[in-house]
């Protein structure tokens, strides 16, 4: 795998962060389902990379641009059984993936 400069994985990582913003129709089930990962999960590696500098509730405002509970009330929906489904699923891929 070639390595990637940090400035330039930044740069990308700014985008996806963006990204995510601007497509406020993608819900986080559905990207948990396909993908396995969400706008929490971005928000928690980024406390997690941080090594305590950022609470989890701030690396998840740094993705959001707002507090969860504002995202919530202005952009989730109700989960359908399907995507809950799909969720779960991947997340037990994702926990065989990594060997848990």
């Amino acid at each position: 795998m070639t390595d990637i400069d940090d400035r330039i994985a930044a740069a990308a990582f700014r985008r996806l962060v963006e990204h995510l913003r601007m497509r406020t129709d993608a819900q986080n089930v559905d990207l948990m389902g396909l993908a396995g990962f969400c706008r929490n999960c971005l928000g928690d590696w980024l406390h997690e990379a941080s090594d305590g500098a950022l609470s989890k509730e701030a690396g998840r405002e740094a993705v959001y641009g707002m507090t969860l509970a504002e995202w919530k009330a202005s952009h989730q929906t109700p989960a359908t059984p399907e995507q809950l489904a799909r969720m779960e699923e991947s997340v037990a891929l994702n926990k065989k993936l990594r060997g848990e």
